[in-house]
């Protein structure tokens, strides 16, 4: 995860403008007609899968999409990426709109600055793990050397190295999805969209890929858009998250935003089972100023929940830092009231 104010500072790297997706006949037609009427939508036996969403990603963020199935978030990355078309709006990717583009020029940029992983691996049966994560590369025309090169680098940051000639079948869930993404980053891609990619695999192994990803990220940066149904796995990932409910989003902000300040009931609803100590960074908490030599220190990035054990061994305050500069301290008695539900 990123320092969100660092964030803000950021340029975007991909924004959508009332951006909308209508299944029908005459979708179109009927959308200029109706307006943002969804309910005239619906009369006429349409669907407005995706309604008048506006987002901006920045570069270098993690950007989660969550909602209960059938809430548009698979529909909204597909437009995002174009491998389905909107009824209208605004997508744009580096200034870029995509809408305008050919079709020859968004498989160009597809093929070299979109990657894309998702709940099902679709590794090549056939191809052995090295192959399989040179494929987009020699779809591109690099000569075999260098894909394979590439490729064995892949392997050894998503920590496959020795397994490069093994076939999909001798490999676990958890490693065949390893195989998926080193294949979506051996493109280098500027913006990678990530639909579900750990959600077929049973628990541990799922924690262990987060955890896995938070690493990857640390040292790539990409430009991310993850889409999950799994409020956990995006407090643990995202820098903001967007909250989709019938096709349109219904707020969006940091994880400490949606579970502190909701601004629906759906959304309240959706995070009321989330520990604030989970997502309350001891930023929100701290009291500038000095700190006094001895204390424990942590991260303004760090949750409540990492600092438990420091207020457990008996600390009555602990000093915050960041980027090695202290920034104040933190009260044992502000996380308890924090806690037990007197806010942030």
């Amino acid at each position: 995860m990123s320092d969100i104010s660092a964030l803000s500072d950021r340029p975007p790297t991909l924004v959508c403008r009332n951006l909308w997706k209508v299944f029908g006949a005459r979708a179109a037609e009927h959308l200029a007609l109706a307006g943002t009427d969804a309910e005239k939508l619906l009369a006429q036996g349409l669907v407005p899968a995706v309604r008048a969403v506006d987002l901006t990603v920045r570069q270098g963020e993690i950007f989660v999409i969550m909602g209960l199935s059938g809430s548009g978030k698979s529909t909204l990355v597909r437009l995002l990426s174009r491998l389905i078309e909107p009824t209208a709006g605004e997508v744009l990717f580096n200034g870029q709109n995509l809408l305008t583009a050919s079709e020859a020029e968004m498989t160009q940029i597809r093929r070299h600055k979109m990657g894309m992983v998702f709940q099902h691996f679709a590794l090549l049966p056939h191809l052995t793990v090295l192959e399989n994560v040179a494929f987009p590369l020699e779809v591109q025309g690099m000569a075999r050397p260098a894909r394979e090169v590439r490729a064995a680098e892949m392997i050894g940051l998503v920590g496959l190295s020795g397994r490069e000639g093994a076939y999909p079948r001798q490999l676990s869930g958890g490693q065949q999805q390893r195989v998926g993404i080193a294949r979506s980053l051996a493109v280098e891609p500027e913006l990678w969209f990530l639909d579900e990619p750990f959600s077929a695999l049973d628990p541990l192994i799922r924690r262990e890929l987060q955890d896995e990803f938070v690493r990857l990220q640390s040292r790539l940066q990409k430009t991310i858009v993850f889409i999950t149904h799994d409020f956990d796995e995006a407090i643990r990932l995202a820098d903001r998250i967007a909250i989709m409910k019938d096709g349109a989003v219904v707020q969006c902000g940091t994880p400490e935003d949606l579970v502190l300040n909701p601004a629906t009931d759906y959304v309240r609803e959706f995070t009321q089972a989330v520990p604030k100590a989970k997502v309350v960074r001891l930023g929100s908490l701290l009291t500038p100023g000095p700190v006094a030599p001895g204390l424990a220190m942590l991260s303004a990035r760090a949750t409540v929940a990492e600092a438990a054990p420091a207020f457990v061994s008996g600390a009555v305050q602990i000093g915050v830092e960041d980027a090695g500069q202290p920034l104040g301290t933190v009260a044992r008695d502000d996380v308890i009231r924090l806690l037990l539900g007197g806010g942030a």
